[in-house]
């Protein structure tokens, strides 16, 4: 099945404009489970109208936008007002500035990315240009773009052989670190604490990070629970995961280093024979340990 382009126009930086194309980079139904609410006793889907608490259901054409400026009092916006304020679509990925991969925070991401690739043959050689010399100097672009009638800041950054777009929150819609700046009091730490912690740390650091590793499994479960529900089987609940004991923070960085650095070991078949021993829990069980 050929791949269906959610945008195509031109990535432009200055005088040079490269065709491209943007597929989105969420995987079909983003990988979740979509859930109707059905009615208990006859298992109809549950309808939702559109209902007037004067005039009980009103028909589309009669609803309007409205802003609450006080109490119970709206500014009405109609559809054509709000339409002119979208802006024209000029099919351009406007390029303002180039940063430093390590210049922006995460937290500005939002979950809209996309990739982008040349458009036809005549975009394929720009595009591997800028693509390329964007890999080698680790340099991210920021630009801004019309998307869907809306202006949007958006980050493009080297993937694999790619580039890929990703939709930005602006500055004012992200909550500040210092909104929080009463929430967290200074608190003096020990010297050793922060030795164990580093030692601690650089020993949990992965060599090289895949993040395939990962699985959403409550996402596993549920279907699971669906498949079995569907083949008529007998449904069973695991018991709960015991809570972590809180335990002195020296000596829970000691354990956690000791075990870390025994399951590393054990994992580069540098551990010896382990008839006899306590298994080792893995890097992803540091910091806790069972109670009793």
């Amino acid at each position: 099945m050929a791949l269906r382009a959610n945008w195509d126009g031109f990535l432009r930086l200055n005088l040079v404009s490269i065709p491209v194309r943007a597929y989105t980079a969420a995987a079909p139904g983003h990988g979740k489970i979509a859930f109707h609410l059905i009615h208990k006793k006859c298992h109809s889907r549950i309808r939702y109208q559109k209902v007037c608490p004067i005039h009980g259901e009103v028909p589309k054409d009669e609803i309007v936008s409205g802003y609450e400026y006080a109490k119970g009092e709206y500014i009405l916006l109609e559809g054509k007002e709000l339409s002119k304020l979208k802006t024209e679509s000029d099919k351009t990925i406007n390029i303002d500035t180039f940063i430093r991969s390590g210049d922006i925070d995460p937290l500005y991401f939002t979950e809209r990315s996309y990739y982008l690739l040349p458009s036809g043959k005549v975009g394929e050689k720009p595009f591997a240009v800028f693509q390329k010399v964007m890999a080698q100097k680790e340099r991210y672009a920021i630009a801004q773009m019309v998307f869907a009638g809306k202006q949007e800041l958006v980050l493009i950054r080297p993937v694999d052989n790619l580039l890929v777009m990703t939709v930005l929150s602006y500055a004012d819609q992200i909550k500040k670190p210092s909104t929080f700046e009463d929430e967290v009091r200074e608190t003096a730490v020990g010297g050793k604490e922060m030795e164990l912690a580093e030692t601690l740390i650089e020993a949990s650091t992965s060599k090289r990070f895949d993040l395939g590793h990962y699985r959403d499994e409550y996402t596993d479960k549920v279907r699971a629970l669906i498949e079995a529900k569907a083949a008529g089987k007998r449904i069973v609940t695991p018991p709960a995961p015991e809570e972590p004991r809180i335990i002195n923070l020296m000596d829970a960085l000691r354990q956690s280093l000791s075990e870390t650095q025994k399951g590393r070991a054990h994992a580069n078949g540098k551990s010896g024979d382990q008839r006899g021993k306590r298994p080792q829990r893995g890097r992803h069980a540091t910091g806790k340990r069972k109670t009793g």
